[in-house]
C-alpha cells in the first residue's frame, strides 16, 4: 500500500481547477510543461536554499502533474505522446529537485560524522538513483513483459500499488522537511526509502515472474 492508492481521491479535490485550465484552453502536454517549470523552480530555490520557497514550487508541480490528468479525461484528449511525455517531465522534475538539494551544499551525513562533504553529495545521489529506479522497473516490466491495457490513458499493472515509498511519498517528505528545516533528513528518508521500495518491487517480480 502506498499514497498512489489514495490519487482518485485527490484528483477529486483538483476537479475545479483542472476546470479553469479547460476554460482557458489549456492542453495537458502544457499543463505538463508548468509542471516542469514548477519543478525547475523548485529545484533553483533549493539550491539557493531557500527551502520553504522550494517547497511551495514542489507543491505547484505536484498540482499540476494531477491535474493534467483530469484535464485529458475529460477532454477526451489522451494520447500516446502524452502519456510518455508525462513520464519524462516527471523524471526530469524527481532528478532536478534532488540535484538541486545536492548542489546546495547542505550538510547530511556530515553534521553528525568527521566525513568528507563529497559524502553528502553521495548520499543525494543515492536519493537519485533510488527515486529514478524505483520508478524505471515499471517500464522495463512494461516492454518486457506486455502490459498494455490503460485506464484513463494509464497502463494499469499491479506494480502501481507494490513499493511502501513511490514519488508522492518523496514529494511528501521533501515538502515536510523543507516547511520545517528538517530537509537534510529528508534526503536521508528518501535515499533509504525509495532504494528499499526498488528493491521490493524487485521481489514481488521474482516471486510472480519466476
Amino acid at each position: 500500500m502506498n499514497i498512489t492508492a489514495f490519487r482518485p481521491r485527490f484528483i477529486r479535490y483538483l476537479e475545479p481547477v483542472a476546470d479553469v485550465f479547460i476554460r482557458f484552453g489549456i492542453t495537458p502536454n502544457q499543463i505538463s510543461l508548468l509542471a516542469l517549470v514548477a519543478g525547475i523552480a523548485c529545484a533553483y530555490l533549493f539550491f539557493q536554499r531557500q527551502f520553504l520557497q522550494g517547497s511551495l514550487a514542489l507543491i505547484l508541480s505536484a498540482i499540476f502533474d494531477l491535474v493534467d490528468g483530469s484535464v485529458a479525461r475529460k477532454t477526451n484528449a489522451h494520447s500516446d505522446f502524452g502519456a510518455v511525455f508525462d513520464w519524462i517531465v516527471d523524471k526530469y522534475v524527481d532528478a532536478l529537485v534532488l540535484l538541486g538539494l545536492g548542489l546546495s551544499g547542505i550538510a547530511i551525513i556530515s553534521r553528525f560524522l568527521a566525513v568528507p562533504p563529497y559524502t553528502d553529495f553521495a548520499c543525494v545521489a543515492f536519493a537519485i538513483i533510488g527515486s529514478l529506479m524505483n520508478t524505471f522497473i515499471k517500464p522495463v516490466v512494461y516492454a518486457e513483459i506486455g502490459y498494455r491495457e490503460k485506464k484513463e490513458g494509464k497502463i494499469d499493472d499491479p506494480l502501481e500499488g507494490i513499493g511502501f515509498f513511490g514519488r508522492p511519498e518523496t514529494f511528501l517528505v521533501l515538502i515536510l522537511g523543507g516547511i520545517t528545516g528538517f530537509i537534510w533528513l529528508s534526503v536521508i528518508i528518501i535515499a533509504v526509502c525509495t532504494n528499499l521500495s526498488a528493491i521490493q518491487r524487485i521481489i514481488y517480480l521474482y516471486q510472480t515472474l519466476s
